[in-house]
């Protein structure tokens, strides 16, 4: 390390340089749990930033998509070497998939040691998240790290967005910086996404020509949406233009598009035959902003029913080139839905006014409350000032049907399906945006895989409803076991788990509901608390019981 007693007191260090990048990209929250090799570069941080703890780094990974989901900016992540690398990984996976962008810094241990493998280095460093990342780097010498860090949040939000991952080792902080890294601070990134003319009017020709056309929105119309509303209504010219039906692309990790409109026909299930039976009877189907398709459950048959063509347009390059079918075109989302919202030809036939769509209430059970009736009562009480989001994966196409959405980024849905997603993107999301309530729904299985964002959640006293949707066990692997034939799996049953009493150790009140009326009053509490507020509402069991 530099001595600080050779240094003149006006000479820029590599951490200054590289907090102005920081500053620059808006990146001064910063989420963590602290090791040693991280401890230079937390000392020296500005009163202007703030270091949210958390308690395991799933946790922080999960925690900062929720922040970068709400304010639409990059997120800092501080991970503590491999060792922390490795536990935010399993979050990772979610980021990537969703295209939220995060930059990932890892501490490393002194320069000079990491070939001899010493305690809490991490040899190969910008190996390890791959392929959970789109950028990752270790600088071969300290005064490249303010330039790194640069890179790593341009690569961050630079279409198609997605997490980083930069590895600095410990002793690269006090080293001096380049006279030219104030230069970094005024970099900027522009991508222009438009189509050519010729390509627009061939792309209007198709769909006006289209008999039964069929739009598949995805989560790249939502993240447009949050920045600029008027990709909503651009969306919902073109479908009621094209008198179009609108499907959600399988397993949304946002909703594009509002359950209320009439032509919104709900969210395809993710399988291959499943998707092909749905889009059957479309001549066009126009896939916007979203893949073609993530499948999730094997179903195997033909992709698409004979005479349905499908047109993809994206941001992601990777999503265009991997698809097995289809037409794929790289572009903007938000500037194409617009252009041909403009260009096509109304039909003049509209299916009922805008928000003229029921959405409908389960029957009562009579064995016990069910997951839909949780959902049903989240719908009761609905309003602007609530996000959602959504870990409980029995009912991931029931909660699109069931809740209206209306709005842009008000549903969140974790894109890899990776468990641990729930709870603390819930408190991120809280954190980002604190003038919202979110409500997370998460499944007894999911809560446990986060549960230590209850601490984080109690200490800042965020606007968070936690409602564990407790099936006393994986509902969603019961489910596959019984379409796969499969039935008799061990380790699919988690008995009674008392999350009132976790989730009061953690400083969040806590309270247990068995019946619809039960939930719906303690929902009624927990919209009027000023902090976080957890509500075990236990449903029917994957046994069909209800829990103990």
């Amino acid at each position: 390390m530099v001595d600080q007693s050779d240094r003149d007191d006006g000479e820029k260090t590599v951490l200054d340089a590289s907090l102005e990048v920081f500053r620059a990209h808006g990146m001064t929250t910063i989420f963590g749990n602290p090791g040693s090799n991280e401890l230079p570069f937390l000392a020296g941080l500005g009163d202007d930033f703030r270091f949210v703890l958390g308690l395991h780094e799933q946790v922080v990974v999960g925690m900062a998509e929720g922040f970068a989901r709400a304010t639409g900016g990059p997120a800092l992540v501080n991970l503590h070497a491999a060792s922390g690398s490795g536990n935010g990984m399993g979050a990772l996976t979610n980021a990537h998939y969703g295209h939220v962008p995060l930059v990932v810094l890892a501490g490393q241990q002194v320069r000079r040691t990491v070939g001899q493998e010493t305690m809490l280095a991490s040899v190969d460093a910008s190996m390890l998240p791959a392929p959970l990342v789109k950028y990752s780097h270790e600088p071969l010498s300290a005064t490249d790290v303010p330039r790194t860090l640069s890179q790593a949040a341009l690569e961050a939000t630079t279409q198609p967005s997605g997490p980083v991952y930069v590895s600095v080792p410990l002793d690269d902080w006090d080293e001096p910086a380049l006279p030219d890294d104030a230069l970094l601070a005024k970099r900027s990134v522009t991508t222009a996404g438009t189509m050519p003319e010729s390509l627009r009017r061939e792309l209007t020709d198709v769909l006006d020509g289209a008999q039964n056309p069929a739009l598949v929105l995805g989560p790249q119309v939502d993240a447009a949406a949050v920045a600029d509303p008027t990709v909503y209504e651009d969306a919902m010219v073109l479908a009621e233009r094209l008198n179009a039906s609108v499907y959600v692309a399988p397993s949304p990790t946002r909703c594009p598009f509002p359950t209320t409109h009439p032509n919104f026909e709900g969210v395809l299930v993710p399988g291959i035959r499943s998707v092909r039976d749905r889009l059957s009877g479309h001549d066009v189907v126009l896939v916007m902003g979203a893949a073609t398709f993530r499948y999730h459950r094997w179903e195997p048959a033909n992709y698409l029913a004979p005479g349905t063509e499908v047109i993809q347009i994206t941001q992601d390059p990777r999503e265009a080139t991997r698809a097995p079918f289809g037409r794929a075109v790289v572009a903007d989302v938000a500037t194409a839905l617009a252009d041909l919202a403009a260009a096509t030809t109304d039909r003049g036939t509209r299916r009922g006014d805008r928000g003229s769509r029921i959405v409908t209430s389960p029957p009562r059970s009579e064995q016990g409350m069910t997951g839909t009736e949780v959902l049903a009562v989240l719908n009761d009480h609905v309003d602007d000032s609530v996000v959602y989001v959504n870990e409980t994966t029995t009912l991931d196409l029931d909660y699109l049907e069931r809740i209206v959405i209306d709005r842009p980024g008000m549903y969140h849905f974790p894109a890899s399906g990776g468990l641990g997603f729930g709870l603390p993107v819930a408190l991120g999301l809280a954190i980002g945006d604190p003038e919202k309530t979110i409500v997370a729904t998460v499944g007894d299985g999911s809560a446990n895989y986060g549960l230590t964002a209850l601490y984080t959640a109690a200490q800042l006293g965020t606007k968070t409803i936690f409602v564990i949707v407790n099936n006393s066990g994986y509902g969603a692997l019961s489910g596959f076991a019984e379409r796969m034939g499969v039935p008799d799996i061990p380790g699919l049953t988690l008995g009674t788990i008392d999350f009132v009493s976790l989730a009061q150790g953690y400083g969040v009140p806590a309270s247990r509901t068995t019946t619809r009326e039960e939930f719906d009053a303690a929902y009624r509490e927990a919209l009027q608390a000023d902090g976080p507020v957890l509500i075990d509402a236990v449903v029917l069991g994957v046994d069909g019981r209800t829990v103990a």
